[in-house]
């Protein structure tokens, strides 16, 4: 990039973007011995398309097929060249449709964040989680990651030091949306279709008109499980919903599983969020394993980060046209 380029960042974005390997510059006033996190532009590019609604799953600063997608995804609805990469135009055009907010703020912990009930360990045995009464996170860090879209491992990159366990404990985060400004308004939502493409890993909402509205890398079947090819629709929406569990719809179920009911919870099988869909045992869900999503196979049904899940559902309603292809 153009040291013109690089000026037009730090005005757009209040903050210098420089690479990992760069001298850190501060983020906003801090103490003298306080270092400031470093942001990359791929982690800043994460933040702002996750911001407007081009979802790159859980951002954690590296590049990855997930931010190739979005970028992707990115280009082709606003017209730019599709290369999948963070070239001059991609970024211009990125920073002017994420705003001029920084892409880390400070935030502030609260008691909610540290109140929990908290879970000390998920089993990854189905029988064994359906003897919890609650699959809730494992600490608070793991519930201010899903917060803020962010690996762990990042806001512990972020925050050296840290402990993620003391309310009024300030912390560096990326500036997600909040609320989401992609969500449709309650009462005026379009006609959306909803698009889950096997070629690419993705879901795409578009509008009547063939317009992006939201898109998001996804985890959809696999060779035993292939996605259901076709044209489907929404039926219902559960949030927070339970899991019932039966081996026998699982090629790959222990012989001496029976059915069970597996409590709700960001770290049940299903996520925080089920779309329910005409196809027979199946839809689209969130999961206990964001950082999977994209890079893993599934059990047919179309699985998405959790807060990419409940973004999905906002536009999902019953008739909702669902193509898999």
């Amino acid at each position: 990039m153009t040291l013109h380029h690089l000026a037009a960042m730090r005005a757009q974005l209040l903050l210098a973007m420089v690479s990992l390997s760069s001298p850190v510059l501060a983020l906003t006033a801090q103490p003298a011995d306080t270092p400031a996190p470093v942001v990359s532009e791929t982690l800043a590019s994460q933040i702002m398309l996750d911001r407007i609604g081009f979802s790159p799953g859980e951002i954690d600063g590296r590049s990855g097929p997930n931010l190739k997608r979005a970028l992707l995804a990115f280009q082709q609805a606003h017209e730019l060249p599709a290369s999948g990469q963070l070239d001059s135009a991609t970024w211009d055009a990125l920073s002017k449709r994420a705003g001029t907010q920084p892409p880390l703020v400070k935030y502030e912990l609260i008691e909610a964040d540290l109140a929990g009930p908290f879970v000390d360990r998920i089993p990854a045995d189905l029988m064994e989680q359906a003897r919890l009464p609650a699959l809730g996170y494992t600490s608070p860090l793991e519930a201010l990651g899903e917060k803020f879209h962010s690996s762990p491992a990042l806001l512990r990159t972020l925050n050296p030091g840290a402990s993620f366990a003391r309310a009024g404990e300030q912390i560096v985060v990326p500036s997600i949306a909040v609320p989401d400004p992609t969500a449709p308004i309650a009462g005026r939502r379009p006609t959306a279709t909803i698009e889950v493409s096997k070629e690419t890993s993705a879901l795409t909402i578009r509008d009547e008109q063939g317009r992006v509205l939201f898109h998001a890398p996804v985890t959809s079947g696999s060779e035993h499980d292939p996605l259901p090819i076709g044209s489907w629709k929404v039926k219902g929406v559960r949030r927070m919903p339970d899991f019932h569990y039966n081996p026998a719809l699982f090629w790959d179920a222990n012989p001496s599983d029976a059915k069970a009911r597996i409590a709700p919870g960001p770290n049940n099988p299903v996520g925080t969020t089920w779309i329910d869909l005409s196809k027979e045992h199946y839809g689209i869900h969130g999961t206990p394993e964001p950082g999977r999503i994209g890079h893993a196979q599934s059990h047919g049904c179309v699985r998405l980060t959790n807060w990419d899940a409940a973004r999905v559902a906002e536009w999902a309603r019953p008739g909702t046209q669902v193509i898999f292809k």
